[in-house]
């Protein structure tokens, strides 16, 4: 499983079947670290990009020790280099030490660099070797922050798309009135087509009945109206295909508007748009906050009001916060 982004600048978990090695990748491993424990069976081994993000590597070390300390069905492998992750683990004392391994590696692929050579010619990078420990079942799940293209290329690259998926997308949970909805796709597929959209909702539906655990999800496509003629030529395709693909409870259309009241459970779209949904909900909600503390500040009167609505208002706060949400599961990968 791999997952890109985060609450603490730490990307996230994937599902994952193998597909080709293009590229000839180095052997890592890591029976020389500590043996899983006897219930290993119950234990995910998270690999964590410790060099991806603006503040690697602090947030993704701090971040692996908050894991283990919290839960015991995990075990992190930090990738990257060594010397530096070791510094940064020395700053914390109370955590289950043994379940931290770290991979050393002399690469790091920075976010400006093209996503394909770099997975091409970094082979020691954290991004590469910690796709690598997947690949060979060493770890169930990668998480990063680090170069979004490079995880995606080396998704599909290294570890491989699930049989029969044209196109794994990137699907972030958003917060609505109702809870939550799934977005898919956000970033992963520009240039989808209709046959990759019903996929997205298939898997969609999947991901939010078996995960979020919401049954016979509804399905909707983002559109600039609700009649069915209405969009642009992929929607157009699109949505006669969803209306017959037997499995999903497609409800039509969705305007931007009704998606935060969470008319739908998963929205399906192309990753244009996808993208900028998702970065103009980040944006109004760390807006919104910023001008209700700002009301809230105004003068004594509301300083006082403010003291009395505390509570409620930052647990209604919390559900604008896109931190709260973590990152985005690249979906089928195997």
């Amino acid at each position: 499983m791999l997952w890109y982004g985060g609450a603490v600048e730490l990307g996230c978990v994937l599902h994952i079947p193998i597909i080709m090695d293009v590229f000839a990748l180095p052997e890592y491993s890591v029976e020389k670290y500590p043996k899983r424990r006897k219930n290993m069976a119950e234990t995910v081994r998270v690999v964590v990009d410790a060099m991806g993000g603006d503040n690697a590597p602090a947030e993704p070390v701090k971040a692996a020790v908050e894991a283990v300390a919290e839960r015991e069905d995990i075990d992190v492998i930090l990738t990257g280099r060594q010397d530096v992750i070791e510094k940064e683990l020395s700053k914390f004392q109370n955590y289950p030490k043994e379940r931290i391994q770290i991979v050393n590696t002399t690469e790091v692929i920075e976010t400006a660099e093209p996503p394909v050579l770099a997975i091409r010619k970094k082979k020691d990078s954290s991004i590469v070797v910690g796709l690598n420990l997947v690949k060979k079942q060493e770890a169930e799940a990668f998480v990063s922050s680090g170069s979004s293209g490079a995880i995606l290329v080396g998704g599909q690259v290294i570890v491989g798309r699930s049989k029969g998926v044209q196109r794994p997308p990137l699907a972030p949970l958003i917060p609505t009135q109702n809870g939550v909805s799934l977005l898919i796709d956000c970033g992963a597929n520009v240039d989808a087509r209709p046959e990759h959209l019903v996929q997205f909702a298939k898997m969609g539906s999947i991901y939010m009945e078996d995960v979020v655990g919401i049954k016979n999800p509804r399905v909707a496509i983002v559109n600039i109206g609700a009649e069915e003629e209405k969009g642009n030529a992929l929607v157009k395709e699109t949505f006669p295909l969803l209306k017959e693909c037997p499995g999903i409870n497609f409800i039509g259309s969705i305007e931007a508007r009704d998606i935060p009241a969470g008319y739908a459970d998963v929205i399906v779209c192309e990753a244009f748009v996808g993208n900028v949904i998702l970065k103009l909900y980040e944006g109004l909600g760390s807006t919104f906050i910023k001008m209700l503390k700002t009301g809230l500040m105004k003068d004594t009167r509301s300083k006082i009001g403010a003291l009395l609505v505390k509570p409620a208002v930052k647990e209604t706060m919390k559900a604008f916060d896109a931190s709260e949400y973590g990152g985005a599961p690249l979906l089928e990968l195997s």
